[in-house]
């Protein structure tokens, strides 16, 4: 009997879920220090947040609209919104007494939330004097009637609603007052370094209830936390594409509510007046006992305490570079050299970039802006340029979920000092990470390239791994240059040489490289695959990949977030085992190598970089790169340090299985524990060392007998 559809794919928006749990159980995690507990807690609630914004919303559109289409793994949007809503339940309890549990630990280390009848008379002074200074100036107590209706909330908004009745009026009244965006969520007593005391400032609320409404008489409060659809919908016919991002933007602001949460045991008439007000009769309601919007727990997160978080870690800066006198031109020319952030310093790719803004021998830059930081250094760098009179390009992607706003603002900024700025594609997306600086050395012009598996964003880049390969190899630079043009031009890239691109070419360079792989499995020679991506979700490829596991072909993918293939099943994917790291660091470097008909690691194995995660997005609707490394030190430190390390990693990882339950790996022996992020943080990397690289630097990870987790069936 063939297999159903729910048999060969696990659903997307329920393996993410999967993914969010994750996360949580690293809250939980006695292995990890107590504040970045907290701070995994408030992770895997904004990431809760995210999916409610864009993912519950387009399912709940499409369940209003009626449409029954399933998606590839057979479910209709109310089929999946139900399982949602069921999984979410337990996520959001499993986050509450995770809460309830570190504050008492908090406490023990002298880390306090009280509540306001646990303050002492000094502290309710000191608290009296903050409320009436830096808090009362900025609520804005609101009735409603009909003569003040309910005023708009935006999205996350916060706030307690009232019960009030005053003499000589029978109908029932409300109150509202929303926490305005710059009132902390804890607010903090004075404290010395060894000891904090912080209040939640709906406990503040309820006890000056009575001073913000004093004319009434208080029946009934409760706290309320809205979600707005998020979601943006791109008319890619649009003449001009930055006037309707802005008012796309707008309309973003006043998307209709599609979570409110809700303290437990709130009054039913305060209830279903919120209910009401925000229009989410059929929406998400939750209830919760703890902490509304554990996103702000963040705030918790004190640099004061530092006993309490990961101990500090110092990127290294690559050593070969400063072989050349900081020129990272000469170094360039010299050999490729690839970067992996956040162990080696995001610092080089802004000094590339600050150095050909400079170079009088720089005649023109061209920079994808995909996502990039506030106070952006690689902007600055780019408008450097441009006064220089240097010949400037940027592709500012509009279409950047979050970040369109900031990405509005830095394009003005950027046209305004002469940099030619192309804002994206109408139909396609341009996730490509590429620099390109060209520059005239004698009687010729030389491209150096940067490409990358991650933003432009120096932030991320200090909690984000991801790949930076600096190269001069004149075939990469010159199909960089196609993929500028096709990005400026519309001029679709033909007859590349290195560089494979989406949604031109990508895919189909997939098929074959896996192609390749079941011929040699047909041929009784190694076949390999090793993949590293943050989703997998394209069923297409999913396909391919169960036809190279009935071929033979031994497969190790480590997917981070969302994974639709169901390893493991006897028949259909026995020889495909999928891993997950979740840790310290956030893992966002997508690689993927093919032995090649040799045993990996070997030197003749294929190894490639990419932008792009195996989604149909990624595939057929945006602008991506699959970079192949072909220099031998290169290739060695991404196949040889960088995938085995992750493959060998059993501290951080867990095994996703038949049934679609993730097992964390564990080790009976402490002499056996491996941490990629701790090998990484340790052990420089090859390609930048140049001359400090040692014979005892780590080359070659060895890989155990016993490598490949036992999956259980189910």
């Amino acid at each position: 009997m063939k297999p159903g559809k729910s048999q060969l794919y696990f659903n997307r928006e329920l393996s993410w879920l999967f993914f969010n749990s994750r996360v949580l159980e690293e809250a939980k995690n006695p292995a990890v220090p107590f504040l970045e507990r907290v701070r995994f807690l408030s992770i895997s609630a904004s990431n809760l947040d995210e999916f409610y914004m864009v993912r519950v919303a387009g399912l709940r559109t499409q369940a209003v609209a009626g449409m029954n289409t399933p998606s590839f793994d057979g479910l209709t949007p109310s089929r999946q919104l139900e399982k949602i809503s069921r999984r979410v339940k337990k996520i959001t309890s499993s986050q509450a007494s995770c809460w309830k549990k570190l504050q008492k630990q908090l406490a023990s280390e002298k880390i306090k939330v009280l509540s306001f009848d646990d303050l002492k008379d000094e502290q309710i002074v000191q608290l009296e004097d903050i409320y009436s200074r830096t808090i009362f100036p900025l609520l804005s107590p609101l009735a409603v009637d009909p003569a003040h209706p309910f005023p708009f909330l935006p999205n996350l908004g916060f706030g307690m609603a009232l019960s009030l009745s005053v003499e000589g009026r029978t109908d029932p009244m409300f109150g509202l007052v929303p926490v305005p965006a710059h009132v902390p969520r804890f607010v903090e007593l004075s404290s010395s370094s060894k000891q904090k005391t912080y209040v939640l400032i709906e406990d503040i609320l309820t006890h000056y209830a009575a001073d913000l409404f004093p004319d009434f008489k208080i029946m009934a409060m409760g706290n309320f936390r809205i979600t707005r659809d998020s979601d943006i919908a791109v008319d890619e016919e649009a003449e001009d594409l930055v006037r309707h991002f802005e008012f796309l933007l707008k309309k973003r602001r006043r998307g209709r509510v599609i979570r409110l949460e809700l303290n437990k045991g709130i009054e039913e008439d305060l209830k279903e007046f919120l209910i009401e007000s925000f229009e989410c009769w059929d929406e998400a309601i939750e209830e919760s006992s703890q902490v509304l919007g554990m996103a702000d727990l963040s705030g918790l997160v004190s640099s004061h305490r530092p006993d309490l978080q990961f101990t500090p870690f110092t990127a290294r800066f690559p050593e070969r570079i400063r072989e050349f006198d900081g020129n990272c031109f000469a170094a360039i020319a010299a050999k490729d050299i690839i970067v992996h952030h956040p162990y080696e310093e995001f610092d080089v790719v802004i000094q590339f970039l600050q150095q050909a803004a400079r170079d009088p021998d720089v005649v023109a830059i061209r920079q994808t802006l995909y996502r990039t930081s506030d106070n952006s250094p690689i902007v600055r760098a780019l408008i450097d340029a441009a006064e220089s009179g240097k010949n400037v390009t940027a592709l500012v992607e509009l279409k950047a979920r979050f970040d369109e706003a900031l990405n509005l603002r830095w394009a003005r900024d950027l046209e305004r000092a002469g940099v030619q700025v192309v804002y994206g594609f109408v139909g396609f997306k341009t996730h490509a990470k590429v620099s390109l600086a060209i520059r005239k050395e004698g009687d010729k012009l030389r491209m150096y390239t940067h490409l990358g598996t991650g933003n432009y964003h120096a932030q991320n880049a200090k909690i984000y791994t991801d790949l930076a390969l600096f190269t001069a190899d004149p075939d990469i630079g010159q199909d960089v240059g196609k993929l500028f043009n096709f990005v400026t031009s519309y001029s679709r890239p033909r007859d590349m040489k290195k560089l494979v691109t989406a949604p031109y070419g990508l895919r189909q360079k997939l098929n074959d490289l896996i192609d390749d792989e079941i011929a040699y499995a047909k041929a009784g020679k190694p076949a390999t695959i090793w993949a590293k991506m943050n989703a997998l979700v394209d069923n297409q490829i999913i396909d391919k990949l169960y036809q190279a596991s009935q071929a033979g072909v031994q497969i190790d993918l480590i997917v981070r977030g969302i994974c639709c293939l169901r390893p493991g099943v006897e028949g259909l994917s026995e020889n495909i085992r999928v891993k997950s790291i979740v840790g310290r660091f956030l893992e966002h470097s997508r690689i993927v190598c093919f032995g090649n008909g040799d045993v990996m690691p070997s030197d003749t194995a294929k190894v490639f970089m990419s932008s792009a995660d195996w989604m149909p997005r990624n595939l057929d609707r945006r602008i991506e790169t699959l970079v192949p490394i072909h220099d031998p030190t290169v290739h060695n430190q991404v196949l040889d340090q960088i995938m085995m390390a992750n493959l060998l990693d059993n501290k951080n990882s867990w095994d996703l299985q038949p049934n679609g339950k993730y097992i964390r790996r564990t080790v009976t022996s402490p002499e056996e524990v491996f941490s990629a992020h701790e090998y990484f943080m340790k052990n420089p990397s090859l390609s930048g060392r140049g001359n400090a690289l040692k014979s005892s630097a780590p080359r070659v990870l060895e890989r155990p007998q016993k490598f490949r987790p036992k999956l259980v069936q189910g």
